[in-house]
């Protein structure tokens, strides 16, 4: 039987220490699989195990089958859990690892068909009476997930279960538990740090950053519709372009994009989308194109929609089934910092006095900076000097990525006519916000 969780504003805060999750609400359904995906030491976890009892919840509530849980022990809610490091007991076969929860649910009961089903399940039945490091990095983690199984849990809760496998044996298990999840109808909440396994398994993927849920949806939704830059340039593999521009909407002219040294202007009649641009007029954005967005063709070949850009190429990717072309389209890319987007403003308390930032940050910006630019100031209300300013400065190399078949030839230094298909163009503002595509909550132009 599945259950549904809900977690209403769920914050989890250690001794002085800021808030490892900060008002985190999410509802599961009873059946569904949702990933908590995010970068290391962003509260994923932490949400897991509050979910499973592991941690306790400082503030918030959290709903089983719409019943008060925060006080109710791990072992009374019915949930299975999978660690990253498989937590097997080595003194024990892996038949007795598989049947050990069945034992002390029911120390009397024969446990021996239910530990056999199980394995059929995995395909794990001729390593049942071998010990954990006998086994191979993947066996023992279906032993784990056997372990779990075997249970018949209400609730999966899993915590990286596949990062410490290697990348073939990790592309196997996950089509796997995507099919067991899926035949045993039991709702699944799986953490990890890896997209591809976000977008490949969940019903539903909750992207977080610094304890903070910023956004729930689809994988489809997610990365065709990201909510801020920070979860545009989390999503998608090669990761989207970001580029450093203003708006530029004169009375008397045509709207345009102005990334530097070129412009994008955009057609005639706007769009809907385009028209809401007219008000950051002037202002930083930032412009997201993602691989597919930009084609190598001449402006003889546009199509509706699409408008001519020219990119130097700086080099080449094969990757066997497509290649990647860097070009230098004199832009200037926006980096996210520690690829984070705005953080809820509230009070802070700081323990150091003396003003500005610490040496350590000096050199991390310093740093990034030498590599790919300044960083995006996205959390100040204005651009702070040496970030985002009408004075541009220096362009690095490369600000393009494109996506191509494997048969392009091109010669590096050679200047390319592309092709920008203006309906995958997406704008934020400074914060890191959408604005383009415009959010679905906000008014139409004609209302």
């Amino acid at each position: 039987m599945s259950r549904a969780i809900s977690l209403r504003s769920v914050s989890k805060r250690y001794e002085r220490a800021n808030r490892a999750v900060d008002r985190f609400s999410l509802d599961i359904e009873p059946g569904e699989f949702v990933v908590l995906l995010g970068p290391s030491g962003c509260g994923k976890s932490t949400v897991l195990r509050m979910i499973a009892g592991l941690e306790d919840i400082t503030e918030g509530e959290l709903l089983l089958d719409g019943e008060y849980a925060n006080h109710i022990p791990p072992r009374e809610r019915a949930m299975a859990m999978v660690f990253q490091n498989f937590a097997l007991y080595p003194t024990m076969t892996n038949r007795e690892n598989i049947g050990f929860p069945l034992r002390l649910e029911n120390p009397r009961a024969d446990s021996g068909p239910q530990i056999e089903a199980t394995a059929r399940m995995l395909g794990i039945e001729d390593v049942l009476d071998r010990y954990p490091s006998q086994l191979s990095g993947g066996e023992r983690q279906r032993v784990a997930m056997g372990r779990a199984i075997s249970r018949r849990p209400s609730v999966f809760l899993m915590d990286e279960p596949l990062s410490n496998l290697d990348a073939k044996l990790r592309n196997h298990l996950r089509a796997e538990i995507a099919q067991l999840t899926a035949e045993l109808g039991v709702t699944t909440v799986y953490v990890t740090h890896d997209q591809a396994e976000a977008m490949s398994l969940g019903d539903r993927v909750a992207v977080m950053r610094g304890g903070i849920l910023q956004q729930v949806s689809t994988p489809r939704a997610t990365y065709a519709l990201p909510a801020n830059v920070f979860v545009a340039a989390f999503i998608g593999t090669p990761r989207i372009n970001l580029l450093q521009a203003v708006v530029y909407a004169p009375l008397d002219g045509r709207m345009s994009i102005d990334l530097g040294k070129q412009r994008l202007p955009l057609p005639e009649p706007l769009s809907t989308d385009h028209q809401l641009l007219r008000i950051q007029q002037g202002r930083q954005i930032i412009v997201g194109l993602r691989s597919e967005a930009t084609r190598i063709a001449p402006p003889s070949q546009a199509r509706p929609g699409e408008v001519a850009l020219t990119g130097i190429v700086e080099h080449m990717e094969y990757q066997g089934h497509e290649a990647l072309v860097h070009f230098n389209t004199g832009s200037q890319p926006a980096v996210v910092a520690d690829l984070e987007s705005p953080r809820p403003q509230g009070p802070v308390r700081r323990r150091r006095t003396r003003s500005g930032p610490s040496v350590l940050t000096r050199l991390k910006k310093r740093a990034v900076a030498h590599v790919s630019g300044p960083v995006v100031a996205l959390d100040d209300p204005e651009p702070r000097p040496g970030t985002m300013t009408a004075e541009r400065p220096s362009v690095a190399a490369s600000d393009l990525v494109v996506r191509t078949g494997p048969d392009v030839r091109l010669r590096t230094g050679a200047q390319v006519p592309l092709l920008v298909d203006l309906a995958h163009l997406y704008v934020f503002d400074h914060h890191g916000r959408r604005i383009c595509p415009a959010p679905t909550d906000l008014p139409g132009l004609d209302a």
